[in-house]
């Protein structure tokens, strides 16, 4: 019969779950399940993909009721993937490795009809510019040199449902927190934690500092900074106070912007870098983008040149939704959806593991890629098992039937 894809079992295996026989065959199932789907990625269409012959029941009963601690799972697959970029780094003799951790939150939408999967609530889109009946996740990412691996996860419940549920309230900045104190970074690494405007507050900045990272992120035009020791907004410091000739360009990405750079405190932070920026030219009558970075010593140029790795999460997102399928799961639990998620991020970081695996120098290849390359190879797998039940005489409806194909 058509078997698990060998990489997949490799990487199970090295990561060291410690989950039992039955346990492993559902991860593995659900992993190859995902990759291979194409379309909804439902319990029940995985199941059909990877030709599961034992009842659905049995796959919801392993996200829903089997005892085994997706925490522990989490850490360990964050280990193994810790001491992978170790022993890059140690083979290419990198002393000072620069890593980014980047922040940020998605929506799991779903029709405003479903009322019985736990945890759904309004929350606010930034791609749909409103609010949305979903489940919200502030999710972590980490890049170091070629590796973009999606990190660890927090579910998002507002302060109402929390209350109604007899639940700790936290907010994202809370959560986005946790997620950065949880990080364990060798002391020799210098990190930046990569935000957009909603993420940085004087809170989470702070948490950043006592770990010995850096910020960089969006800032938010109503920030006040203090020009001349003077108090003032952003936005009427740039519309009332600013020239163009206040400003220089600058080419990033083959864009051009108009840059002003503050250095100095702002109401709630001591001291920090803000670059005010305009695409093409100067506009007092525009709100500038504002970036702000906690390391003064960054020139503009790899001030946006990092901030720009922000989008990588972004890039994970699409990946995660379009590809592995996020947000397909018709789970009801909030127990077993966030089992399925850790199931994801495990899929993720193989996906991204076996990228580096497969790459060629000068050939780019993408996560979607190797998806596309797995799908391939089963289908390989089923056309060599079609064969070899053919030689041995098999009748083709009971072939159909282990293949659960129709003709």
């Amino acid at each position: 019969m058509v078997s698990f894809h060998s990489a997949i079992v490799k990487f199970i295996l090295a990561i060291g779950l410690e989950f039992s026989k039955p346990q492993l065959k559902h991860t593995l199932n659900f992993m190859h399940g995902i990759i291979l789907t194409d379309g909804s990625k439902t319990v029940s269409q995985i199941r059909r993909v990877t030709h599961e012959p034992r009842d659905l029941s049995c796959m919801t009963r392993f996200l829903n009721e089997s005892p085994w601690c997706p925490n522990r799972a989490t850490r360990r697959r964050i280990q193994f993937m810790v001491d992978k970029i170790k022993k890059k780094r140690a083979k290419q003799g990198d002393t000072r490795p620069i890593v980014f951790y980047i922040i940020d939150d998605t929506q799991s939408k779903r029709d405003r009809s479903t009322t019985k999967m736990e945890g759904l609530d309004e929350h606010f889109s930034h791609s749909d510019g409103k609010t949305v009946w979903s489940h919200c996740v502030v999710t972590a990412h980490l890049v170091n040199d070629e590796y973009s691996f999606a990190w660890d996860f927090r579910s998002y419940f507002r302060e109402s449902y929390c209350e109604e549920h007899g639940l700790t309230f936290k907010s994202k900045n809370d959560l986005a927190i946790e997620l950065i104190r949880d990080y364990e970074s060798p002391t020799d690494e210098q990190v930046y934690v990569l935000v957009d405007s909603w993420y940085t507050s004087k809170k989470l900045i702070d948490a950043c500092a006592s770990q010995g990272y850096h910020v960089i992120g969006g800032l938010r035009v109503n920030r006040k900074i203090y020009p001349a020791g003077i108090g003032i907004k952003i936005s009427k410091f740039a519309s009332e106070f600013m020239q163009t000739s206040d400003t220089r360009s600058v080419t990033a990405r083959d864009h051009t912007y108009k840059m002003y750079t503050y250095e100095g405190k702002l109401s709630d932070i001591e001291n920090a870098k803000v670059l005010l920026s305009w695409e093409n030219e100067f506009d007092s009558s525009k709100s500038p983008f504002c970036i702000l970075c906690t390391d003064c010593s960054l020139d503009i140029v790899t001030i946006l040149s990092y901030y720009d790795v922000r989008w990588h999460i972004e890039t994970g997102y699409r990946f995660f939704k379009d590809l592995l399928g996020f947000d397909q799961y018709q789970l009801l639990s909030r127990k077993g959806i966030e089992r399925y998620w850790c199931i994801q991020f495990l899929t993720y970081n193989f996906l991204e593991h076996q990228r580096q695996e497969w790459k060629q120098p000068g050939i780019p290849i993408t996560i979607g890629d190797v998806v596309r390359r797995m799908r391939k190879d089963y289908l390989g797998q089923i056309v060599v098992y079609a064969y070899e039940q053919a030689i041995a005489e098999k009748p083709i409806a009971e072939v159909l039937k282990q293949l659960k194909l129709t003709a």
